[in-house]
């Protein structure tokens, strides 16, 4: 085991230790840096952003699309000891708006700045107390901010996560302003890996650059399982992916049928899953030779963290019977995270990601359903209420609900019931979501009535929507 360093002097020491090897590479091979440029590039680059107003503990938002320009642009705001905020650069005017009012942060980084006169040479140590912050919706339909807590220090040849081997080839298939695409993307680099980026996913191309890079360590999310799965055969079959150590798969449900056909194709070594949140209240954790004793779990707690399935009473609940699931991480309640424009979902400091589940007499957990109205899709969050909110601010609409239907590629869609005038057309709704909503948030189908959709209290009862249209179970 070596010594911890600072995040920020990581790159020095691949620099010193392994300055001609590739460190970072973009799935064009056009964007391709070794260790040492990499240092000496985001050197660079810290001092550019100093001279723009970033620093130690300040925030910086970067909205660059997947790409090595966006790595280098988090790693050079470490050096400066500050926090990075991915931004989706497909977010319209008004939902980013909203996002930076939150955050309101030092800098925002739109493209990379021609940094040629700046100095590349070692910068003064500097820590961030938070080194990173994601964005997501919140129930209230107005955004919120998850700001970690994680230790901003790193053995560089002690992988701090389970089946993240040192000295790998990682390929980069998620978006990066998603928490595992970028947790897991980061911490690889913390230990050496070499990253390649793609720039979105394509189910065909992931298979090719795993065999072209001999990648040995990818995240999906079971959608993008689900398209690569569904390839023609003969793709699939002519895929080299020997090289491939582990396939980590988080972000939803895995269909068990889905997961046996990897497990068989990769064998149940090679596959592993994680339940947890952006917040990192608890995580369980599942090997594909454990999953075959227990099929259907998404594992046991590690890393000292507890999981327990209370009734709605809170009181915990014994194996096999269903209720909410509840995360206690090692270091007790907030010791993880902290919100900025939201308060936790929490029952005496046990929080809640909104699933039902159980679990069996061996501590492996099991997901049932959700309990909240959060929808998972293709592996990203939409909460209902920020979709409403956006549909009831156009003409003519009168109240709207969004609910979540089962969907055999993303898990679920996204579903609006609209109440509104007869002149209110499902194109037009789109339309006006395309200008305040990331795209993934947006509904895949519209349902147009004039029957009311509230109470006389004016409640909504999204369950009862969705139970009508599923049909009997």
């Amino acid at each position: 085991m070596g010594q911890e360093l600072p995040i920020g002097r990581l790159f020095a020491h691949f620099a010193a230790t392994r300055p001609d090897r590739t460190a970072l590479l973009d799935e064009t091979g056009a964007d391709t840096m070794t260790w040492a440029e990499l240092d000496a590039a985001t050197n660079r680059l810290a001092r550019e952003y100093a001279a723009r107003g970033a620093g130690q503990d300040t925030t910086v938002a970067i909205g660059l699309p997947n790409s090595p320009a966006l790595i280098r642009a988090c790693v050079a705001v470490w050096k400066l000891g500050g926090t990075t905020l991915p931004l989706s650069p497909r977010l319209p005017p008004a939902e980013r708006d909203r996002v930076l009012d939150l955050a309101r942060p030092a800098l925002v980084v739109d493209d990379e700045p021609d940094t040629t006169g700046r100095d590349g040479g070692p910068l003064p140590e500097r820590v961030p107390t938070y080194w990173k912050a994601l964005t997501s919706g919140g129930s209230t339909g107005s955004p919120k901010l998850i700001v970690s807590h994680d230790h901003p220090w790193y053995d560089p040849d002690n992988p701090v996560v389970e089946y993240l081997h040192a000295d790998g080839v990682q390929l980069v298939v998620g978006p990066l302003y998603h928490n595992a695409a970028f947790i897991y993307a980061m911490r690889g680099l913390f230990c050496g890996h070499r990253l390649v980026v793609m720039r979105r996913f394509d189910a065909a191309r992931v298979l090719d650059l795993i065999d072209r890079h001999r990648v040995t360590w990818v995240q999906l999310v079971p959608t993008m399982m689900n398209r690569i799965w569904r390839l023609p055969a003969e793709v699939r079959a002519g895929a080299d992916l020997s090289s491939l150590r582990t396939l980590l798969h988080v972000g939803g449900p895995c269909p068990p049928w889905l997961k046996q056909e990897w497990i068989d194709w990769l064998g149940p070594d090679r596959v592993v899953e994680v339940y947890a949140g952006t917040e990192s209240q608890g995580i369980t954790m599942i090997t594909g030779r454990e999953w075959l004793a227990h099929r259907g779990s998404v594992g046991r707690a590690i890393r000292g963290s507890r999981f327990q399935v209370q009734d709605e009473h809170g009181a915990p609940v014994g194996p096999g019977t269903v209720g909410e699931v509840f995360l206690m991480p090692a270091g007790g309640p907030g010791s993880t995270y902290h919100y900025v424009g939201a308060t936790p979902r929490s029952r005496e400091g046990w929080e809640s990601l909104g699933d039902l589940g159980h679990h069996d007499e061996d501590g492996y957990l099991y997901l049932d359903d959700r309990s909240t109205d959060c929808i998972v899709t293709g592996g990203a969050n939409v909460y209902p209420a920020e979709v409403e909110g956006a549909l009831d601010s156009f003409p003519g609409v009168r109240s709207s609900a969004v609910i979540g239907l089962p969907d055999d590629d993303l898990g679920h869609r996204v579903v609006a019931i609209v109440e509104a005038g007869g002149d209110v057309r499902a194109e037009d709704l789109d339309a006006h979501l395309a200008t305040l909503l990331a795209p993934y948030k947006r509904p895949r189908a519209y349902e147009l009535t004039t029957d009311p959709l509230r109470d006389e209290a004016g409640k909504v009862r999204r369950s009862a929507l969705r139970a009508a249209r599923l049909g009997p179970a």
